[in-house]
């Protein structure tokens, strides 16, 4: 097992989403300075701090430290939907689910 490292996770996760730091803290709601600081000085996130930025992702603590859990026991299709809404916007994640319902027509 690799060791992970918060710091190259949260970047990883930018990059994803193609989001700068800015944005992160923004729908994070942590301040931009607390976020450069930690990032330029190496320092590690508190935990208050990683359940804010998580949630700023959309994923949990457990996707943030164990990339592959969420797409377990999904098809490739699932996997690949999952991936894709999970780097939209908060405002671009209401979106989808509401035209997802419209699509079902079972909601």
């Amino acid at each position: 097992m690799t060791e992970l490292n918060p710091l190259d996770r949260i970047q990883e996760l930018c990059d994803e989403r193609n989001w700068s730091y800015y944005q992160l803290a923004k729908v994070s709601g942590i301040a931009y300075s607390t976020l450069s600081t930690m990032i330029n000085k190496h320092d590690m996130p508190s935990l208050p701090t990683l359940q804010k930025l998580c949630s700023g992702f959309g994923i949990s603590i457990t996707d943030f430290f164990d990339p592959g859990n969420s797409s377990k026991g999904l098809t490739s299709d699932q996997a690949q939907c999952l991936k894709l809404f999970t780097a939209l916007s908060p405002e671009d994640k209401t979106l989808a689910i509401t035209y997802m319902k419209g699509l079902s027509k079972t909601l």
